[in-house]
Formats: structure tokens, C-alpha cells, sequence
């Protein structure tokens, strides 16, 4: 399977073609640590997580480096606000990070590097930079030249005459370049240090992916990905600094996602604005809010607001109720199983072909709204083909069914099948409840089982193969 991306660096979508040849390099640039993950994080964390289980899904391993940023001026300024070691507010918000990760379905990566346990890296880099004729020193800081390096802007498109100062702090005196950015900043009082060639101090932001992301993964990455925001100065400054030390390139595919607003208003903590993924968590459900990021193009502007979260709740409901349609005809088959079906060839080459459709639209660029397409076109192919009306199924496309489901879910972590018995055993219950009064003849217990059932959110259906229920919402008609 040809696999492309758009790559931010060529502008171009590519044919995707590792290093490796059966080995992916992948780096996400991660959280840092100073307050609780938002939802403009969490589509960030959420589709690269994604895309790096479909490319294991097609037969690649995938060595996938995500950092934790633990020291930073925004963690020192959270730890003054509270009177406490920058260190604890670290440690507190990676606790939060992974309770939201695991409550999102957010998989661990095979290395979770924090920045304070890579110093000695970075120094290394800003030492062989510095050999090299790539920085200056200002007031006991280390600088990128970045006039030095004559592919700077090759990223981001922008042209070094053109560029104005993008450093996370305002500078504190004059640079030779306006570009020019701290690989070492000197220690202020009060504030965290490491011992240097260049007296105490700590790193700059941009030097930490670039060691961290070299120790795990080599000189060259396959895939760096993160936010649209992360493409000048960060990204560009990662390039920058770690071709400039190595000679060689950096990133072969650069991919971004695009910006995140609420409500149709930039997300930004002055417009009060900012939502987070444990408010989200209070009134949707994880798997809806995977599928709400999925409906939109990763490198396209997404907008959360209830009428999305609401939409991808009730297609959360069209999974649910298939998955109960599937499951009720699975037991039946299990009980009377058929050697054969006919017609069972065409059946099973259609559900394959869907499969096939769905891999395909994620390897177009990883197009997660056209795969989301054909699978809601293959659950209504498979409710047609579930109609208790059929009287005969095949265990073969059952089990075709089965795998394809299992491919979606490791992929997109999107079918509820753990969520669904949860929120089913009452009603399961009282079906079963319902049947034996219908045996019995006690029509007037049926009928308030039913209404019972309906008060639920659910409806029965009676079919010559026994009662089956869905949500009443997300139903296919």
C-alpha cells in the first residue's frame, strides 16, 4: 500500500518511504508540564497517536519519541504563583497528562523523555554548535546565529529580512539577527540551574526536542508532527540548530495539525476561552470526543462546539447500535451454526473491499473524515445484512466483520464494545425480563417492561429470532 503525506517541508503530499524499510522514526512534540491538557493539546496527542497505530497496523514498527517538557518559564512562573518547587508542579501536571491520556485511549509511546533528564545532551549540542561557529554569547546566554545557517526559513517559508522575533520570552537585550534564539539561558535568582561551560543556567525550549529527539531516534527523523502553531519559531529553529550540528537532515516528513477554536473564537486563556479535556470528559464521552477530532482533516482548522460533540455522540450511537445488532446475530450463529451460506462469497468480498477502502483513505494523507465514511457505509451494508429476516448467516463474514471492526478500533480507538456492556446490562436484563413474560402470556408485565425499556433511551424490536434493543438515538432508519 502506497502511503502519502502532505509534508510541511516540501509543500508537496509525499510518498511516504522511512529510512528503514519495515522501521518508522516518529517524534511528537509534547506537553509541557505546568497545567491541565486542553482539547487543542488532546487533537494534537489524539491524531498523531493515531496515526502512528495505523502505520503499525500496515506492517511498520514504530519507534515513536514523545517529550515532556518539565522545565520551562511557564512551570517557573506556575511554581512562584504557588510557592513551590518547579519540580512538584512538573511531576503534578505528567500525572494529569497520563489521567487524561489513558482516559482519552491515548497509547504510552515507546519513550516518554522529560527535558531535565537530557542535560547533558543539550550541553553536547550547544557545545559541537559552538565549535562549529553557530553561536554567540550575549550576558552570559548562548545564541543561535541563525544568519549562519543559509536554509533557515526553509520550513516555514518565511525569509530571514522578513522575519520578526518569535522566542517564548521577550528579549532582554540586542540580538545580531532579530531571529537569533537562546540554545542556554544564564540563571536568574530564585530560578532552576544546571552547571555549564557557560556557568549555571538552563536550556532554551527549541534545544531540548532537538537532544531528545536525537538520542532516541538518530539524526534523522521519518515523521516530526505537532501543531500548525509549532512551525516558526520551534520547528524551524529545531531544524536550524540540528542540521547546523550534524550536516545532515533533520526530518524527512514534517506534518501539522491544524488551529483549534471554540466556538468559532481562537482558543486563548484572555478570551476565557480555553476548554480542557477533563471538562470535556463531564459531559462526553471519550470515544466521542476521538470521533468529534476525526471528522475533520488533521491539517484543516477544526471548531469544537456542542453542535460537533453532539454529532459525534450520535454517531457513537450508530456504532453502539450496530455493535448490538452484530452481537445478537453472532450469538444466534454461534448457537446454529450454518456449513455454508450462499451467496456468501459476494458478502465477504464486500466487507473486505471496505477494509481495503478504509486503509486506503488513511493512507491518502491520513484522511480520517473519508475513512469515518466508509466505515458508517459499511455499518449500513452490515445492518441490511443483519436483518432477521435473512434467517441465514455466514460464520466467514461474521468473522470478516469481526477483523474489520478490530482493525478500526486499533487504529482509530473509536468502537465502544467495553463502553456498550457497561451501559447494556440493565437493559439486556430487562429484555430477557420481557421475553419470559411474553412466553408466560403476561402481556400487561411485557408491555411495562417496555415502557421501562423506552424510559432508558432504548427500543425493542421483535424479530422470529427473538427481541433485540437499540438506542433510540443514532439509529439507523
Amino acid at each position: 500500500m502506497e502511503i502519502r503525506f502532505c509534508n510541511t517541508l516540501t509543500l508537496a503530499k509525499d510518498r511516504f518511504i522511512p529510512l528503514e524499510s519495515n522501521r518508522v522514526r516518529m517524534y511528537v512534540c509534547g506537553p509541557t508540564v505546568y497545567d491541565l491538557v486542553h482539547i487543542g493539546n488532546a487533537r494534537v496527542f489524539v491524531l498523531f497517536d493515531a496515526l502512528r497505530r495505523f502505520l503499525r497496523e500496515v506492517g511498520y514498527e514504530v519507534v515513536f519519541v514523545q517529550n515532556f517538557t518539565d522545565v520551562d518559564d511557564k512551570i517557573i512562573k506556575k511554581s512562584q504563583e504557588l510557592g513551590v518547587d518547579p519540580k512538584e508542579v512538573a511531576e503534578q501536571y505528567i500525572e494529569e497528562y497520563w489521567r487524561d491520556a489513558r482516559a482519552l485511549g491515548i497509547e504510552q509511546a515507546t519513550v516518554h523523555p522529560r527535558a531535565t533528564e537530557h542535560i547533558p545532551e543539550m550541553i553536547a549540542l550547544i557545545r559541537k554548535l559552538e565549535e562549529k561557529g553557530f553561536t554567540y554569547s550575549v550576558e552570559g546566554d548562548v545564541l543561535f546565529d541563525v544568519s549562519r545557517f543559509p536554509d533557515y526559513g526553509k520550513l516555514s517559508k518565511k525569509k530571514l529580512d522578513e522575519l520578526q522575533e518569535g522566542a517564548r520570552v521577550e528579549a532582554r537585550y540586542a540580538k545580531r539577527n532579530p531571529a537569533d534564539f537562546v540554545l542556554w539561558k544564564s540563571a536568574k535568582p530564585g530560578e532552576p540551574f544546571w552547571e555549564s561551560p557557560w556557568g549555571k543556567g538552563r536550556p532554551g525550549w527549541h534545544i531540548e526536542c532537538s537532544a531528545m529527539a536525537m538520542r532516541y531516534l538518530g539524526e534523522t527523523l521519518d515523521i516530526h508532527a505537532g501543531g500548525i502553531d509549532l512551525v516558526f519559531p520551534h520547528h524551524e529553529n529545531e531544524i536550524a540548530q540540528s542540521e547546523a550540528a550534524t550536516g545532515k537532515p533533520f526530518v524527512r516528513y514534517f506534518l501539522h495539525n491544524g488551529y483549534v477554536t471554540i466556538n468559532a473564537e481562537k482558543m486563548s486563556k484572555s478570551l476565557g476561552n480555553i476548554i480542557t479535556v477533563r471538562e470535556l470528559l463531564e459531559q462526553y464521552s471519550a470515544k466521542a470526543i476521538r470521533l468529534a477530532l476525526f471528522g475533520t482533516h488533521y491539517r484543516n482548522p477544526i471548531n469544537i462546539d456542542q453542535n460537533l460533540l453532539e454529532a459525534s455522540s450520535q454517531f457513537l450511537e450508530r456504532i453502539k447500535n450496530f455493535l448490538r445488532n452484530f452481537a445478537f446475530i453472532r450469538r444466534k450463529v454461534e448457537e446454529n451454526p450454518s456449513r455454508r451460506v450462499e451467496g456468501e462469497d459476494d458478502v465477504l468480498g464486500e466487507v473486505v473491499h471496505f477494509q481495503k477502502l478504509f486503509l486506503e483513505a488513511l493512507a491518502d494523507d491520513f484522511n480520517t473524515p473519508q475513512a469515518l465514511g466508509v466505515f458508517g457505509d459499511f455499518m449500513r451494508f452490515g445492518n441490511r445484512y443483519l436483518l432477521p429476516s435473512r434467517g441465514r448467516w455466514s460464520v466467514k463474514v461474521l468473522g470478516a466483520m469481526d477483523a474489520f471492526l478490530g482493525v478500526v478500533e486499533r487504529v482509530l480507538g473509536i468502537i465502544p464494545w467495553t463502553e456498550l456492556g457497561m451501559e447494556d446490562r440493565e437493559v439486556q436484563a430487562l429484555v430477557e425480563e420481557r421475553e419470559r413474560a411474553r412466553r408466560e402470556r403476561n402481556f400487561a408485565l411485557a408491555d411495562t417492561l417496555r415502557e421501562r425499556i423506552r424510559a432508558l433511551g432504548y427500543v425493542v424490536e421483535d424479530t422470529p429470532l427473538g427481541a433485540r434493543f437499540f438506542r433510540s438515538e443514532g439509529r439507523e432508519r
